[in-house]
């Protein structure tokens, strides 16, 4: 499932996203939501969370919800 719609994705969710610096790469992290970030219910580049760790990125897939 790919991240576009904040419907579809939760605090607690295992995501994938792509960091700001790793955009040209493409490299993916993996890690839990704990924020939303993207007030808008859809975006084209996928909705920009916080991981638990810190990270923060848009998610591009969603593994699995909690």
């Amino acid at each position: 499932m790919s991240g576009r719609n904040q419907s579809d994705i939760k605090v607690g969710t295992l995501v994938q996203v792509v960091r700001k610096q790793d955009q040209r790469t493409g490299k993916l992290t993996e890690g839990i939501v704990k924020d939303i970030l993207t007030k808008s219910s859809t975006h084209p580049h996928g909705i920009k969370v916080r991981l638990t760790n810190g990270i923060v990125g848009r998610v591009k897939k969603i593994l699995s919800e909690r």
